[in-house]
Formats: C-alpha cells, structure tokens, sequence
C-alpha cells in the first residue's frame, strides 16, 4: 500500500459580496481542506508481483478535514468524481507504467485542496482486435444500423436469465425512430474510433441534438416522460479504456455472449443514446457490424443493446410520389419562363444582412444550354444577384420536390433552393413556415444544409441538419424534399439527412411556393473572399411530383 501527504496547495475562490452578512448565512466559514491524505492499493501487490497482479485495478481512497467531495485525476486522461473519497480505478494500458494521480478536496463555497501521488501500474490486458475493428487502423465512422430490427432494445439483466442474453423486452423495429417525433434524431448520430498515438479516442456527432431516455431527460433540462430529443453538448474527444467484461453476460461464459471486453469512455462519454452510462460492454464487433450493451444507469436489472453499421444507412421513404404534376426542364434558352417564375427585387435580403440586390437582368438570370444560371456578380463595391420565385404562379401541398443543380464557388456566396408558406403576408415568418431544401456557404465547401423553420424554432434555433458531399460546385447532384402530413424528409442524392414529424400544430399543412436565388454573404453566408468577381448556380431542373 502507497500512502503519501505531499505537493498540497490550497485554492481560494475571491468572493465578491453584495451582502457579507447574507452570503455568511449561505456558506458558513470557507476553510480549505486540510491533512489531505491519499493510499493507492494495487489489486494482486506481491513480492513477486510489486506493480500488482495484470488487471491494472487500482482502489483509492483519500480523506480531507473539511472536504465534501473529492475528484480523481487519474493521469491517463481520464477523471471520476467520487463524493465519499473511495474509488477503484483499472489502468488499461498494456505494460508497466507511471501515473501521477491528482485528487481535489473540495469544501464549502468550492474551496480546494489538492494533492499528487505517483503510482506504477502493470496491465496484461489487450483486445487490440477490436481497437484495429474500431478505428479500421487509424480512424471509422459508425452509424446506427437503423435498417436493422433490434438495432435498439432492451432486455434483462440478472441471473435468473441462463441463456439468450439479448433485448428480450423491446426491440426496435427498422427505422422505427425516423420521422417519430424528436426522436428522429437518433439516427443522425455518427461516432467515430481513432488512434492517438497508442491512446483510443472517441468523438460522438449528433449535430447537438441527443436522443435521451425519458429518465434522464432532467440532464438536459427537459420532463417530457417519454423518449425525447434534446439539445445536449456531445463536442470534444473522450478516451476509451478497455477493460475486461465483469457483467452478467461475462460471468455466465456461454460461448458467444461476449467478447469479454468493456469500453470505458471518459468524460461521461456515451454511444448515441443517454441511459446515464458510459461503460460498453462488446457483445460481437467486426470490421463492419458492432453490437453492445449497457447496463442502463441507475436500474441494473436493465441492459440496453446497441447495433451500429460502418456503412451510413439510408432509408427508402414509406411514402413516395410518382405523378409528374409540374416542373421546368430549362430547354428554351433566353429568359426564365414566366408562366413559371417571377421575381423578387431588391437589396438587403429582407432581415439577412445580405450584400446582393436582386434584379431582373438576363446577366443575373437566364437559361441557356438546357440550363437556369442565377448568377451573383461583383459590381464595384456591390453585388447582383437573382431570386427566383413560383408564387402565384405554382403552389401545392404535399408531395416530392427534386432539383438538379451545381452550386457556384466563393467565399460568401450562399446558394438557396427552398419553399416558403403562400400566407406570409398574413401570417409572417416564421409563422408561416419555410422548407429549406439545399442552402451551401461557399466558406464551407461541400457542407449542405437542409432545414425548417416554424414558430419556436427559426433563425439560429431552426430544425436543421447538415451533410458532406463532393463536387457540389463542380457536379450536378439532386436536392431533394419528400413532405406528407406526417413527416418531412429531405435528401441529396437519395440519401436522407434530416427528417421531421410533421403535426397538425406545425405550418407545414397548407400551400407553399418555390424559390430559387443566390445571396452573397449576410448572416448565414458569412465573409465575401474580396477576390470573387461572379459564379452561377446552375439548375438543370426542378421537378414537383403528388
């Protein structure tokens, strides 16, 4: 056993009072911790053995006068808060290695006190199969197999179940949570594997929306008693220790069960969908296809199981449109069809901060080689540009908008393809509504953009998403919206990346027209490259099916 009282600073927080007399009634005296003392026992210490026994279990203990809490540092890049002061810790790195652990003593009103112990572990365990299927030997994304039933579940977890260990109470069905409420949010989840080094690494996109179980929900500030999407911060790298498996499943050793390794994330670190946990038990994983489980956070008689996919999966809509009812295939070169299209004029992009002004001119929009070229030019210090509209000209309700277009080049400029509510004069934005099929910056090449806006979510808290592509300003790729009464989704390529529940409660029930324009910089777009002269979308066609 190592027992060390060394290297102790006192940190005092500066408190400014307003009323000396009331903040003394809340905190009482701030006295920092004292005779901060830290053992650290290695598990299986011998003679023989002096770094301990291979499972790199560690069992801390620390103990303050005048702490309430105490926070591990553990000097693999990982930490744990452990409010009694004890804590077993396995190391994971194979060998035998030095750590410098550090422990914070906390007291009222956050005054601390730290200490430094320095420990030499021994770690015989490895699985470095599945860090080579985890990150393909350098870095892989994964995605929730969501075509696949059972791709979330849950199921038991004791030992009154001998065989079978799977989702035996609940498995979901394929893309069962596309298009069902929030909770479509699930499936825009990417995680990706990598190596630093030696040093697992784990970062988890979610576009900020996480799909958390309704009994933890009060982690993000949300009561909404049942599943639900959230907005939950899920940036920065986590660390992923493995370890060996010490659940039911392991301890039963029926061949198959599991592969007999945990991944331990840092940082509170979780797989996509928050069940308070952050421990992963593999079931099976190949250089394709994983299969996990977790026991749920506070309820151990329950395990969730978790399918992910290394191939992005895309989902064939449940409701499609084939009857061609309008479209413009651009053949007929000289000025847009005006039985079709008229215009929007003027400067200012109506509330955007943008830097065009929008004309008529055959030089900011025409159609020529089977082709509609709005085009944005630089004029002295201004800009023109085109912004083309089907208002009381074509409006619908419900069916498949596909348009074929390339995107024009430069910083600032900020190609749009959407739809907006027939009833904005009456009902404004955003009540109205707006479905924003494809928006690009060219200070973010490749990056589209597919959104909504409606009452409580508009402007920089809209229902959006985003996907990467290529050659969106060198090809022709196909934007695409699929709207019914129940959801909208929206695609590139045939590739879904955002859908939403659509309600009777939502603007998305009633005509809206098309608009087709070019902006240069403004709040969304962003800085203009002072080198742009002018660049073009170009739109082979736009296609409305019911």
């Amino acid at each position: 056993m190592i027992k060390i009282i060394t290297k102790i600073s006192a940190l005092f927080v500066l408190l400014l009072f307003v009323s000396c007399q009331e903040d003394k009634a809340t905190f009482g005296d701030l006295n920092a911790p004292t005779n901060l003392t830290i053992t650290a026992e290695l598990v299986g210490k011998t003679t023989d053995l002096p770094n301990g026994d291979g499972s790199g279990l560690v069992n801390f203990s620390a103990t303050a006068d005048n702490a309430i809490s105490y926070k591990f540092i553990f000097g693999d890049e990982t930490s744990s808060n452990a409010p009694s002061g004890i804590y077993q810790k396995r190391y994971t790195k194979t060998g035998t290695h030095i750590y410098t652990v550090t422990v914070l003593a906390s007291g009222k009103g956050g005054v601390t006190t730290t200490a430094n112990i320095d420990i030499e572990v021994f770690s015989d365990f490895n699985d470095d199969e599945a860090v080579t299927f985890l990150t393909g030997g350098t870095s892989k994304k994964w995605y929730w197999s969501a075509s696949e039933p059972g791709h979330l579940g849950v199921g038991q977890n004791d030992n009154n179940v001998l065989l079978n260990f799977y989702a035996n109470y609940y498995q979901a069905t394929a893309w069962e949570k596309a298009g069902s409420g929030d909770s479509s949010c699930l499936y825009e989840n990417e995680l990706t594997f990598s190596l630093d080094g030696d040093i697992l690494k784990y970062t988890l996109n979610n576009n900020g929306s996480t799909f958390f179980n309704k009994d933890f929900q009060s982690v993000a500030g949300g009561s909404a008693g049942f599943d639900f999407c959230y907005s939950y911060d899920t940036s920065g790298t986590k660390t992923v220790n493995l370890s060996p498996s010490e659940s039911v499943v392991a301890a039963n050793g029926i061949p198959g069960q599991t592969r007999g390794t945990m991944m331990n994330f840092s940082d509170g670190g979780f797989m996509g969908y928050y069940i308070g946990q952050s421990s992963y038990e593999i079931l099976s994983i190949t250089a394709n296809r994983m299969v996990v489980r977790a026991v749920m956070g506070g309820n151990p008689a329950l395990a969730w199981y978790h399918i992910f996919t290394t191939t992005k999966p895309t989902q064939t809509p449940d409701v499609d449109f084939t009857n061609l009812v309008w479209s413009d295939e651009f053949n007929t070169d000289g000025a847009p069809d005006s039985t079709k299209w008229g215009y929007d004029l003027g400067a200012g992009g109506w509330g955007n901060a943008e830097a065009q002004t929008y004309t008529n001119a055959s030089a900011n929009a025409s159609v020529s080689g089977g082709n509609l070229k709005i085009t944005a030019i630089k004029s002295g210090s201004t800009y023109t540009s085109a912004r083309l509209k089907s208002e009381n000209k074509y409006e619908f309700t419900y069916g498949k908008v596909e348009v074929r277009a390339k995107l024009p080049t430069g910083g600032g400029t900020w190609p749009a393809i959407w739809m907006l509510g027939q009833n904005y004069a009456t009902n404004t934005w955003p009540a109205c509504g707006e479905i924003d099929i494809m928006e690009h910056k060219g200070n973010e090449l490749n990056k589209i953009y597919g959104t909504l806006h409606y009452p409580g979510n508009s402007g920089g808290n809209a229902n959006g998403n985003s996907t990467m592509i290529t050659g969106a300003t060198t090809d022709f790729h196909i934007y695409k919206t699929i709207w019914t009464a129940t959801s909208i989704k929206i695609y590139v390529d045939d590739t879904l990346f955002h859908s939403v529940a659509n309600t009777n409660s939502l603007p998305f029930n009633s005509d809206f027209f098309l608009i087709l324009n070019v902006a240069m910089g403004g709040t969304f777009g962003g800085a203009i490259d002072p080198t742009f002269t002018q660049s073009s979308m170009e739109i082979d066609y736009v296609r409305v099916y019911q």
